[in-house]
């Protein structure tokens, strides 16, 4: 069974920085997009950024120069590097994987609230 544990949330002041981390385990073969995505109360999940098993990136327009997504193939984890964070970053935070595992699957973390205040 595949597993992503998320950590690094919490409260921030705008300006302020915070790095997320999701860690995948399980039976694994390989592991080919991660990403992270958002939710802020009463509206939809949105891409944040991913990140091939390549190293190439993504990043939605709203985040761009601010956040930097990385992986460590070693460690099956992937980052989330926060700078200048905003009011309007606050959101529960998703981590995402494709992962094959016997078949090939997205799999989601359990989300991490980051709070930023103003």
């Amino acid at each position: 069974q595949v597993q992503l544990v998320e950590s690094g949330g919490g409260l921030v002041q705008a300006g302020g920085s915070l790095r997320l981390s999701c860690a995948v385990s399980g039976r694994i073969f390989s592991i080919r997009t991660m990403g992270w995505y958002r939710q802020a109360p009463g509206k939809q999940r949105d891409l944040v950024a991913t990140i091939t098993s390549g190293g190439s990136t993504n990043y939605a327009d709203s985040v761009k120069g601010r956040f930097t997504i990385s992986r460590d193939n070693t460690k099956n984890t992937v980052y989330l590097q926060m700078n200048s964070l905003k009011a309007e970053d606050t959101a529960v935070y998703y981590c995402k994987a494709v992962v094959l595992a016997g078949t090939l699957d997205a799999y989601w973390g359990q989300g991490t609230q980051v709070t930023v205040s103003s």
